[in-house]
């Protein structure tokens, strides 16, 4: 035993002797020599410059010495990151025990204990963040002190300490946020750049404005809180701007180029040479002057916030990327609405029909479009449509493309609405991270926050047949990332068509939309409750658009619709784009063998003598094996359900009357024969063309390719 405390006790004295033989080991010349910073170039796919992390010669900035950096700086990176740099000798111990009470209090690791010259260590010695690499860097830090004054550590770490978006150092900080030099920081600048330095990739206000105002607060209390600065200072520097306009510049698609190095900081890459995105540039512009006009149109309603993303849908490209109107216009403006979740409204639905379709539900299934309650966790919910009206039965192409509330619900209840969820999620739309039970029935009218960039990267799943894959930075970027399977092929086709459908969304839209385009394109809108969030997302065969129209805020708007708001915007951003990247053929539902059979308009039945037929597509074994029973005898006789529905009709919007509807098992009600939209058996049967009128004058509007000079031509009456 005498022998084994012998030998543990030499041990620990070699140690000893060999730890502070190596701290006191001098420097190497070119540890602290200041590092040449790498240069990093951002170009759009064509090659054209967008953003430089760096000056051309690939310096960052000149080195900063400590005595002419503004004292703000040092003071506040020493109050937010270490109180007690000046007692300490490289380890706070105080701070340990702190720590190690606090991460033994709730069992994982949340604080470190990491002082000033510590964290230097570990920039000038680079580590990992384990156990092990704690006591690497902390002997190291010892190193530092044994060697270098207070004032040479503090100038190190200032000029050495990464502060997002590439910027690393005070000096380049200063420049990138806020247009100045380090010898010329406010105090809200000194404490917004001290309180970055533990999270500067997503907490940096180029990416994360409110989060970036939260740190800046903590840095502006931690000056107070040690002496730095009155409560009177703190007020007035809380009040200044988080980036100064145009501090950054120059740069290109800022929001875009913002978000990418973000994930490239985060994902530990390092940020040098020459990237090539994926976004087309010249693009990108007509889109900016697109949303800026967007939002003066809609100011005297409310609408002050636009945004549009193109992805290409083969590869999964970001071909462009507009996240507010005017990045520089005031601390609103670096919100990035591509990224920031908000509840789509209806434009949810297509993935509840697509994941209906392959359930055995068809095109031709008719959903009760009435009244209803249903029985949830929260209470009763009684689901009702945009127009406040119940339309009685409505076949489910209808319903989707005229955007019904009413039938989604039942859709939604039929499959679960936990069910809905996790397809919504294997579709790519991550932020819908709740319970199913949060979200209820409602998720089929989107009611869960989602971002732009999933909802187009979604609609373009459905454009590639159902089947998802992540979206790319990088032009011509092949590498093999991951792919699910989320519906059919053909239910997605299914989906395609009827959101190209234009006759189908007359019922709900009338015949003129903004989704009249010279090629071929599905598309829809949504709008949240109160009219706070505009969406509307179309896709071709190769690209797809997704637009949003709002206030960052949550204001909401006057009565701006998904159709008045965001449609008009989608309409000419589907334009430039296809100006610029052949739209291709979407894929038709007889492409992939769905079977067409012709059925009644209303009953969705195989159509007879009597039945004012319209040809559906079905996936196979689903056509239905009935004719039609509700033409009878030149009447029509309803379902059961229907009856309450029925007894409410009264006259057509142009009051005339027709035959009356008999409901099976139940009295006859005088109600006319005009159900989901569909003419009465005695309407007119002669041609008559709504559109063009007589006298309407067209004009090609200016940047308009010929090819898309087209007009598009209405009738109505006989086939």
């Amino acid at each position: 035993m005498q022998r084994f405390v012998r030998w543990t006790l030499s041990c620990i004295a070699t140690f000893i002797i060999a730890v502070t033989t190596w701290i006191a080991w001098p420097l190497s010349e070119g540890l602290l020599a200041p590092a040449r910073a790498q240069s990093l170039t951002l170009t759009d796919r064509h090659g054209v410059p967008l953003r430089r992390t760096r000056a051309d010669d690939g310096s960052l900035t000149r080195w900063v010495p400590l005595a002419t950096v503004d004292p703000d700086l040092p003071r506040a990176f020493v109050a937010v990151e270490d109180r007690r740099f000046y007692q300490h000798h490289g380890i706070d111990l105080r701070a340990v025990a702190r720590a190690v009470r606090d991460n033994l209090a709730a069992r994982r690791v949340i604080s470190g204990a990491s002082t000033i010259t510590m964290q230097l260590a570990r920039l000038v010695h680079p580590v990992g963040r384990g156990w092990n690499d704690k006591l690497v860097q902390s002997l190291w830090a010892l190193r530092l002190e044994a060697h270098l004054s207070k004032s040479v550590i503090l100038e190190q770490y200032l000029n050495r300490v990464p502060l997002g978006q590439g910027a690393i150092g005070v000096g380049a900080a200063m420049q990138l946020y806020f247009g100045a030099s380090a010898e010329q920081a406010s105090l809200g600048q000194a404490a917004l750049l001290a309180a970055l330095a533990r999270a500067p990739s997503s907490q940096n206000p180029l990416v994360d404005p409110s989060r970036a105002r939260i740190r800046r607060s903590v840095g502006l209390a931690a000056l107070h809180t040690q002496g730095y600065a009155t409560e009177d200072e703190v007020l007035r520097a809380g009040l200044e701007p988080l980036v100064a306009a145009g501090a950054g510049r120059p740069f290109l698609a800022p929001h875009f180029t913002s978000r990418l190095l973000q994930e490239a900081e985060q994902g530990g890459r390092l940020l040098s040479g020459t990237w090539r995105t994926s976004l087309d540039l010249d693009l990108q512009t007509e889109l900016e002057g697109e949303v800026r006009q967007t939002v003066e149109l809609l100011a005297d309603r409310g609408g002050r916030q636009a945004a549009v993303v193109v992805l290409d849908n083969r590869s999964g490209e970001i071909v462009a990327w507009v996240g507010s109107p005017d990045f520089w216009a005031d601390t609103a403006g670096q919100v990035d609405m591509v990224i920031s979740p908000r509840q789509p409204g209806s434009a949810l639905k297509p993935f509840l029909y697509a994941m209906s379709f392959d359930r055995g539900i068809t095109a031709a299934t008719v959903l009760a479009d009435v009244a209803k309650t249903y029985q949830t966790a929260g209470g009763p919910y009684h689901p009702r449509n945009y127009d406040r009206e119940y339309h009685g039965p409505v076949r489910a192409r209808e319903a989707l493309a005229s955007s019904y509330n009413v039938p989604a619900v039942e859709l939604a209840d039929r499959i679960g609405y936990a069910s809905l969820l996790r397809g919504l999620q294997q579709a790519g739309f991550t932020s819908l991270s709740r319970p199913p039970e949060f979200y209820g029935l409602g998720l089929a009218l989107g009611n869960g926050d989602v971002t732009l960039l999933e909802l187009a990267n979604g609609y373009r799943t459905l454009a590639r047949g159902g089947e998802w894959s992540r979206t790319q930075w990088f032009a011509s970027d092949r590498t093999a990332g991951t792919r699910r399977r989320v519906v059919s092929p053909r239910a997605a086709a299914l989906v395609l068509d009827i959101l190209a459908d234009p006759v189908a969304r007359i019922p709900a839209f009338g015949a003129s939309t903004p989704f009249d385009w010279p090629f071929r394109a599905a598309a829809k809108t949504g709008t949240s409750r109160h009219f706070t969030d505009n969406w509307a997302a179309a896709t071709t065969a190769n690209f797809t658009v997704a637009v949003w129209v709002g206030n960052f805020s949550g204001q909401p708007m006057q009565g701006v619709s998904g159709i008045t708001g965001a449609g008009p915007l989608l309409h000419r951003a589907v334009l430039l784009t296809g100006n610029r990247y052949p739209p291709g053929d979407l894929v038709h539902p007889a492409d992939l063998g769905l079977t067409p059979v012709t059925i009644c308009r209303l009953s969705g039945l195989r159509a007879t003598a009597q039945c004012p037929g319209v040809t559906e597509y079905f996936l196979p074994g689903t056509e239905p094996a009935r004719h039609c029973n509700w033409h009878v005898d030149g009447g029509i006789h309803l379902p059961v359900e229907f009856a309450e529905w029925a007894g409410t009709r009264g006259t057509t919007a142009a009051g005339s009357h027709g035959p009356a509807f008999a409901v099976v098992g139940s009295e006859t009600a005088s109600t006319p024969a005009t159900a989901a939209g569909h003419r009465t058996a005695d309407a007119p049967s002669r041609l008559t063309i709504v559109s063009p009128v007589d006298g309407d004058r067209y004009q090609i509007p200016p940047g308009v390719a010929a090819r898309y000079a087209t007009i598009a031509l209405r009738a109505a009456g006989a086939p």
